[in-house]
């Protein structure tokens, strides 16, 4: 073997090689440390409506970590989207030491079932909506650690639940149908604007029987099939007939073929 000259150089140019690859591999990691491209910010894109400040900080000084090179970005990700009223979340590096974050917050539709919210994708998420933010969450002169939350100044209203102040419809529903309720909620809704009454509440029974209660506290049977039809037939029928009625509706069962059963207060039809 030690005789054999071919063999020897092709040997000594593998090492030589290999060693090459080495240097390379700890100067350019030696370099990808360097302090030049520590991280010292972490910009949004928009100033946030319902997430509060603090909580953005305490992700950044807890959870990013690294520096413009090493971070890693899908965890910082995930970090954001674990906080209340944060929908989805994308982070992007921007030369030569920050990270671009862009957040889209929840928009609440309405409550579910007495214990979370549905946004206005169909989708559950917990949040409190009295929670109260500060009255002013400005950028702070001086944040420690390795980079510093910027993108964020001027003042900020405490989150409410949706685009106005008014009170959120509520959905009742089993697991899963969120996304079934959304739909008929908006459905059943546009077929009421003639009327101008909102839906205060919407109702998908175990037996996937749908009801609906107006704001005017008045509560319409639908059942389980042709759920907008006979909306249309009551919103058609009811300015005419049942809204010269003496005394208000308290509910009313519209999943008759030919007509309705009106019920007044006190139980009489």
């Amino acid at each position: 073997m030690w005789d054999n000259a071919p063999l020897l150089r092709t040997a000594a140019n593998l090492l030589f090689g290999l060693s090459l690859v080495l240097v390379l591999y700890g100067v350019v990691r030696y370099v990808l440390r360097l302090p030049v491209f520590a991280l010292r910010a972490v910009e949004l894109t928009a100033a946030p409506q319902r997430v509060p400040y603090e909580q953005l900080e305490k992700v950044v000084h807890e959870q990013v970590s690294g520096n413009f090179f090493t971070v890693d970005l899908e965890r910082t990700r995930q970090a954001f989207e674990k906080l209340p009223w944060v929908r989805k979340v994308s982070v992007r590096r921007k030369f030569p030491w920050s990270l671009e974050v862009q957040i889209e917050e929840q928009l609440a539709l309405a409550s579910w079932n007495g214990t979370a919210l549905v946004n206005t994708h169909g989708e559950v998420f917990m949040a409190q909506c009295e929670r109260m933010m500060p009255k002013a969450a400005q950028r702070p002169d001086g944040v420690r650690g390795s980079a510093a939350l910027a993108g964020v100044s001027g003042t900020h209203r405490p989150p409410s639940c949706g685009e106005t102040e008014q009170a959120l419809p509520a959905f009742i529903g089993q697991p899963d149908t969120a996304a079934q309720v959304t739909q008929m909620y908006n459905e059943l809704r546009a077929v009421l604007q003639p009327m101008q009454q909102q839906i205060a509440q919407i109702s998908l029974s175990p037996r996937y029987a749908w009801q609906v209660k107006l704001g005017n506290g008045m509560v319409l049977e639908l059942g389980r099939e042709q759920m907008q039809e006979r909306m249309k037939r009551f919103v058609t029928v009811y300015p005419y007939s049942l809204a010269a009625l003496p005394r208000p509706l308290n509910r009313l069962d519209l999943r008759y073929r030919n007509g309705f059963a009106a019920y007044l207060p006190g139980g009489n039809v």
